[in-house]
């Protein structure tokens, strides 16, 4: 991922660094399987676990010289086997014994993947409470909801940051499940029939790394596992996307209800010196765009020819950094737009207010219903006096009462069941049950 989408700490666990070091702790793990079980001699064997053990703590490695030897071999962890077999001395041919590349490459694999989603999961201890505390503020803010980007029916304000606070627990949730997901390592052989490493070694050499054995492997740990991680982080960024996109919406010089923060020295526009441009929010949904195109990769991957190929090594190369990285950066900057949005609360009135009586239509209709009206009258009655007050610019009681003075059914309608319009025209409907919503989402 560019520089300018990365963060440190995402950074630092997909580096070559680290990946070398986890290479050396699978082998370190190995060995002290294969010494305790005596496939290696005694000896020999604690002496070569102490030696990688050092070599990864002190790091007396260089990468220069294992990109160096790569362009000899052609083969990236042959290369790495020999320039740490030139640290090791006779002990070195117990190294690496009866296991495949893919045992050391794909473990250690996982263990980033464990890192990285810890790392991501930290986010949400920032993101969830400014979200519940939004949730709260506003919570007696009437708003006009909007369906397909019209006016609808009256909400409280505070709602959508509930629903966005209630997708974050999910999305939490679905990164621990990630976390499991990455949990598998595999250490069984060039075509995973555990032929040199038993299945009881392979465990606790496993267990040593924290990580459970898979079922049944092939050469490689099986790249569902992969996809179904990458789906969980394309979901967060799905999340995201989603928010931004209605802070979008909410910023439209014609709406104006909320406004992304604007610091002091900060520019909209190279040629219009007033615009306020939401560009937080667009960065982050084209951020979304591209977490989501690497989910398409991973799952292409998942079809591999007979106990392996090669062709997911190339795209694992991209889309693992740079989906971790991408996400590491997009949660960093989705928590200082929630932290600064700011809510114009007296434009939300106002488009409440303009939004008119027609947005009570529904409960128009409803009343109807229940005073024993046929659905499909009613609607046609209530949709003409909506059409009307919206056309004319007048109050729907207004329309209803013009549409009855010509309709004899009407008139008879509300003769038997007549409108109590002061008690329909308050919003109070519409919100009675949004404290028992806030009260259901304890967590």
């Amino acid at each position: 991922m560019i520089a300018r989408y990365s963060r440190p700490e995402m950074s630092r666990i997909f580096s070559e660094p680290v990946q070398l070091e986890l290479w050396l702790l699978v082998e370190q793990a190995l060995v002290e399987v294969q010494t305790s079980h005596r496939v290696i001699p005694q000896a020999a064997g604690k002496k070569l676990a102490k030696k990688l053990e050092a070599l990864r703590e002190k790091k007396t490695y260089s990468i220069d010289r294992w990109r160096t030897l790569e362009k000899k071999t052609k083969h990236e962890f042959l290369a790495f086997l020999e320039m740490v077999a030139e640290k090791l001395g006779p002990e070195s041919a117990y190294l690496h014994l009866g296991v495949t590349s893919s045992d050391i490459l794909d473990t250690g694999m996982m263990l980033q993947l464990q890192a990285g989603v810890l790392q991501l999961l930290t986010h949400f201890d920032r993101l969830l409470p400014v979200l519940k505390a939004r949730a709260d503020q506003y919570r007696d803010l009437v708003t006009i909801g909007r369906t397909h980007g019209m006016f609808a029916e009256p909400t409280v304000f505070g709602l959508k940051f509930l629903s966005w606070y209630s997708e974050g627990l999910r999305n939490q949730d679905r990164l621990l499940f990630a976390l499991t997901e990455a949990s598998y390592g595999k250490i069984s052989g060039a075509v995973g029939n555990n032929a040199f490493v038993t299945v009881a070694q392979e465990t606790e050499a496993l267990d040593l790394l924290g990580l459970k054995r898979e079922p049944v492997s092939t050469q490689v740990i099986p790249r569902d596992r992969i996809a179904s991680v990458l789906s969980e982080l394309a979901l967060s960024g799905a999340w995201i996307e989603r928010v931004c996109t209605e802070i979008r919406h909410l910023q439209r010089s014609e709406v104006g209800e909320v406004n992304e923060g604007f610091e002091a020295r900060q520019k909209g526009s190279s040629a219009m010196p007033h615009k306020k441009n939401p560009i937080a929010c667009e960065n982050l949904v084209g951020c979304a765009r591209l977490l989501r195109s690497n989910l398409q990769a991973a799952y292409e991957d998942c079809a591999l020819w007979h106990e392996r190929d090669m062709s997911h090594s190339s795209v694992e190369r991209v889309i693992l950094p740079d989906s971790f990285t991408l996400l590491d950066y997009m949660f960093d900057r989705f928590a200082g737009v929630l932290e600064k949005l700011q809510v114009n609360e007296e434009r939300v009135f106002e488009n409440r207010v303009k939004a008119g009586e027609v947005s009570l239509s529904g409960k128009l209709l409803t009343q109807l219903g229940l005073a024993g009206c046929p659905r499909t009258q009613a609607y046609e009655w209530v949709q003409k006096a909506a059409f009307v007050a919206s056309s004319e610019g007048i109050p729907l009681q207004d329309a209803f009462t013009q549409l009855a003075r010509a309709d004899a059914k009407l008139r008879a309608q509300l003769k038997k069941h007549p409108i109590d319009w002061k008690k329909l025209l308050k919003d109070e409907t519409h919100l009675k049950e949004v404290k028992k919503i806030y009260a259901q989402l304890q967590r």
